[in-house]
């Protein structure tokens, strides 16, 4: 992506999962933009995408949204790899929420943060049933 030459400080998978979280944490589109802007000073690319839904119908929308955002926003090519890194990240964090989350509406955001070879994805979301909601955070982290 960009050369660490560039930047005066080295990110590790700690920093870059913080990224991510911030990212999903985000309550609109200008404190999304902002922060991403920000990331991308120091060499972090970022993205984020909203989604709601039944969990169990959702689970392969969540995956393809962060994919498709990744691509979108220039976190990730178009490559196998790259996609399979996003991907598999977005799973683990999925992984993480299912036993909470199913069978039960959620909706939230999706935070996506790139540095080097460090890939997270975090994923924040409400889960309940009308206004008896749980809150739930949780991230997977690959390397490309």
């Amino acid at each position: 992506m960009t050369k660490d030459a560039e930047y005066s400080k080295s990110y590790g998978s700690k920093e870059i999962a913080a990224a991510a979280i911030k990212m999903s944490m985000t309550s609109d589109r200008y404190e999304e933009k902002s922060l991403q802007s920000e990331y991308l000073k120091n060499g972090i690319h970022t993205a984020a995408v909203d989604y709601g839904g039944e969990f169990i119908n959702s689970i392969m929308k969540i995956i393809e949204r962060a994919v498709v955002s990744s691509k979108r926003e220039g976190v990730i090519t178009d490559s196998h790899a790259e996609e399979g890194a996003v991907a598999g990240a977005a799973r683990e964090a999925l992984s993480q929420i299912t036993s909470k989350a199913m069978g039960l509406n959620v909706g939230g955001k999706i935070g996506i943060a790139r540095y080097n070879d460090h890939v997270s994805v975090a994923i924040f979301l409400g889960i309940g049933l009308l206004h008896l909601n749980e809150v739930a955070i949780s991230v997977g982290h690959r390397v490309v």
